[in-house]
């Protein structure tokens, strides 16, 4: 039964929706494929997050018309199939590339990667690289990469200066910074002693002054007495 001329819009206007936001896009072709091994190629091309068409091949390149992928969907030949995505192509052509060596059934036709028609070869070359998510993870590994340096440098010194401040302790490298600590404070003693000898000095100077001015008070007398006695000795002899 013929398709109706409405329908057919019906369809175009699908695909061409589905196909506007791509970016990338795998053509293929397939002979004798079974409905199971259909099923399993597009559930393997949902996984990577990518969708999958078995199409005609005027109305792929009418749907195709102002997207990014319309140059692959033009002049198609034979069966033709499309996988598409709006995300990472990569993937898309790992997951691809991986199903297709298990299945001989389904071939490459061309690929496409941001409005870039590529070849079967470049298709396989594509699976080979790494996807983005990879990259990403490579990208922040470069760039933590040398802050963990540092810091494990950083804790490194810190390390080895608390192993040769130890180590120095033990050996006794440092007790020569502790002497002359020690020879400060000897001093303070040593400027108390005069503060408690003090008195003890100031005592006997005292006590000679008493002693010297009692000498002083005493000659008068002692000089008395003697020109006493020589008076007394000399009033005889002249009688």
């Amino acid at each position: 039964m013929a398709i109706s001329r409405a329908k057919k819009t019906q369809k175009l206007e699908k695909l061409a929706g589905e196909l506007q936001n791509s970016t990338s896009a795998i053509i293929g072709t397939f002979k004798a494929l079974t409905a199971s091994k259909d099923f399993d190629l597009r559930k393997t091309v949902r996984e990577a997050g990518g969708s999958y068409h078995v199409v005609k091949n005027k109305l792929a390149a009418r749907a195709s018309q102002g997207t990014k992928i319309e140059a692959a969907l033009q002049g198609l030949k034979g069966v033709s199939s499309v996988a598409y995505t709006s995300g990472d192509p990569v993937a898309l052509a790992k997951a691809l590339s991986a199903w297709v060596k298990d299945n001989s059934e389904f071939t490459f036709k061309l690929g496409i990667v941001d409005g870039k028609v590529i070849t079967v070869e470049e298709v396989n070359a594509l699976a080979t690289m790494p996807g983005k998510e990879e990259l990403y993870a490579k990208l922040l590994f470069l760039i933590q990469s040398p802050a963990q340096r540092l810091a494990t440098v950083i804790n490194a010194t810190g390390r080895d200066l608390a192993v040769v401040i130890g180590q120095g302790v033990e050996k006794g490298k440092f007790a020569g910074s502790a002497e002359p600590a020690a020879v400060a404070s000897a001093p303070a003693p040593v400027a108390e002693a005069p503060a408690v000898e003090a008195p003890a000095e100031a005592g006997e100077l005292v006590a000679e002054t008493h002693a010297v001015e009692a000498a002083a008070e005493a000659q008068p007398e002692n000089g008395t007495a003697s020109q006493a006695g020589e008076a007394a000795t000399t009033d005889p002899v002249e009688g």
